[in-house]
């Protein structure tokens, strides 16, 4: 643990630097999950204007940004945008862990003590797709789990508690995440097909919530579809609407037109996240709630974070090289323009400072890697592990007859602890000797023991140093997979996807990162920076400081290097 610390010190700057201008009145944050940095340049021809060309030629563009931490999924990139740090500090190693006192999988921010203020808006564990949510025993969230203090944090304790700080997401995940502590958060129950949030918020909902849900606004795509917003030959893919490797959702299909189905579908709130349906309800709710809370209307700086799911969706349904995809990136950028129209009218785009990145990347389908000739891209199935005949060798090296591998829940192998204590075996002799077996199976690039990430005792050089980033002695599992390029586990609890996210390479660690409004110059910046610089960023753009475990520092093409 020592030298995960170490680590991160050498990483971190020395705190914020505050602008002598006049702080913004909004600090707009918006998370597009997925949105791997090449996207904006390789679809360009389908943006309008008002949208992600108004960050693009407007803003400061940095188009060199990395993650350095190794689990690029939704909750892990979601709080260390909130918090400027990685897993090791803020402890959310991955949607998912293996609790070991509890003996079971844990939702990241599932929480116990509290509960949805919505009856009924849980996840229904009979048409969720997402395996995470699942996982999860309580209808109640909260951040607890969260273990630093994010921007929404500082901002909060800067202003005395008197900044007005919410969240907004299609996903619970992405909305609690960047409320942090202090704010308050909503998000999309595909159960209700509202937005909800738990009583760690509110004890009841405010007034303008209970009537924008009782709109109905999600049953106004009954019956209706999604349909391509430009004509075909706009599109780089155009002539690629079926691709072999898409996934055939039932009822929504590979090929447009995508319907959404009846309201009395089982799937149809389902459906609406696996298009622009899902952004747009976001925005309107979002909208909704900067008017209605009067965001940026005083000189005290006012939070907003958006976290828009579609593109994540779609991604895994029909892959980055899709039509699917391009045509959701050209609604999402007409959402966009909406959001800074309504911005600009209620608030000013010159008083607020907007911020955009995204939780992760995402790699390129296998069946599209094949079509052009590269060979290497598979699928890993990790099902059975533990019947294998590495492993049942290393079962009767150690005298097992129970299992050796409890679970495997990415990233990490769970090993059976009870029974190697049982045994009186060494947990770190095991771990690497389980390492070291599945080092040799095809498709896997790394397996690191635990215990020697403790030690620190791993060879040093980058993708390594992000599984280091990425440990939390407690609750990294036993075992940490990385998967060769290009290869992923594509099974969602018996749902194939066409991708997934999750590896330490740089298709998954690469987001753009592009600051706009307030004082901001346009300039387009090359030079190598992380996500982990927006938290020092934003805290130097309101003269608070920065979050307790935040290793970035301020970007001075932001805030003036004053």
């Amino acid at each position: 643990m020592l030298a995960a610390c170490l680590l991160m010190v050498t990483m971190a700057g020395t705190g914020g630097l505050v602008n002598a201008a006049e702080p913004p009145r909004l600090v707009l944050q918006i998370t597009v999950d997925a949105l791997r940095a090449d996207l904006l340049q390789r679809y360009r021809q389908v943006l309008g204007e008002g949208g992600f060309r108004y960050l693009m030629d407007k803003g400061a563009y940095f188009t060199n940004a990395h993650y350095r931490h190794a689990n690029t999924e939704t909750i892990v990139g979601h709080v260390s945008l909130a918090t400027g740090a990685v897993p090791a500090a803020h402890g959310m190693v991955g949607n998912v862990w293996f609790d070991q006192l509890e003996n079971r999988l844990v939702y990241n921010i599932e929480d116990p003590e509290y509960h949805l203020l919505t009856p009924g808006a849980d996840v229904s564990r009979s048409t969720e797709i997402d395996p995470t949510q699942k996982t999860a025993r309580v209808d109640g969230r909260s951040p607890r789990n969260i273990l630093v203090s994010t921007f929404s944090d500082e901002l909060a304790q800067f202003t005395q508690g008197k900044a007005k700080i919410f969240s907004v997401s299609v996903k619970d995940r992405g909305a609690v995440s960047l409320a942090g502590q202090t704010g308050k958060a909503f998000w999309f129950s595909k159960a209700s097909g509202q937005f909800v949030t738990s009583d760690y918020y509110y004890t009841r909902y405010p007034a303008w919530v209970n009537e924008w849900n009782a709109t109905g606004k999600a049953a106004r795509f009954a019956g209706k579809v999604w349909r391509l917003l430009y004509p075909r030959e706009r599109y780089r893919f155009g002539d690629r609407d079926e691709q072999d490797f898409e996934t055939d959702f039932p009822g929504f299909g590979r090929t447009f037109p995508h319907a959404y189905g009846g309201r009395d579908d089982k799937y149809f709130t389902t459906r609406l996240t696996l298009g622009p349906a899902g952004d747009e309800l976001t925005l309107d709710f979002a909208m909704t709630l900067l008017e209605q809370e009067s965001l940026g209307q005083d000189e005290i700086t006012d939070y907003l974070a958006i976290s828009f799911s579609s593109t994540d969706y779609v991604g895994h349904m029909f892959g980055a090289s899709s039509l699917e995809s391009e045509d959701n990136l050209a609604h999402l950028d007409r959402v966009l323009a909406r959001l800074f129209a309504h911005v600009d009218e209620k608030v000013g785009l010159d008083n607020t400072l907007i911020v955009l990145s995204a939780d992760h990347g995402q790699p390129e389908t296998p069946g599209y890697l094949h079509e052009l000739g590269m060979s290497r891209g598979h699928y890993f199935n990790f099902k059975g592990l533990d019947k294998t005949a590495a492993i049942a060798a290393l079962k009767k090296r150690f005298g097992f007859a129970e299992e050796l591998i409890q679970v495997y829940y990415h990233p990490y192998v769970y090993l059976n602890r009870k029974a190697i204590r049982k045994h009186g075996l060494d947990l770190r002799q095991v771990e690497e000797a389980v390492a070291e077996e599945l080092m040799k199976l095809p498709g896997i690039a790394y397996a690191v023991s635990s215990q020697a990430l403790n030690k620190g005792e791993v060879p040093r050089f980058s993708r390594m140093a992000s599984v280091l980033n990425n440990y939390n002695p407690r609750r990294s599992g036993d075992v940490y997979v990385v998967f060769e390029p290009d290869v992923f586990i594509n099974d969602f609890d018996g749902l194939v996807v066409a991708s997934t996210h999750g590896s330490p390479w740089r298709y998954d660690s690469f987001v753009p990162v592009i600051f706009a409004g307030w004082q901001v110059p346009g300039e387009r910046i090359s030079r190598p920076v992380t996500p982990y610089d927006i938290a020092p960023t934003l805290s130097a753009a309101v003269g608070a400081k920065v979050p307790s475990a935040a290793l970035g520092n301020p970007l001075p093409e932001v805030t003036g290097g004053k």
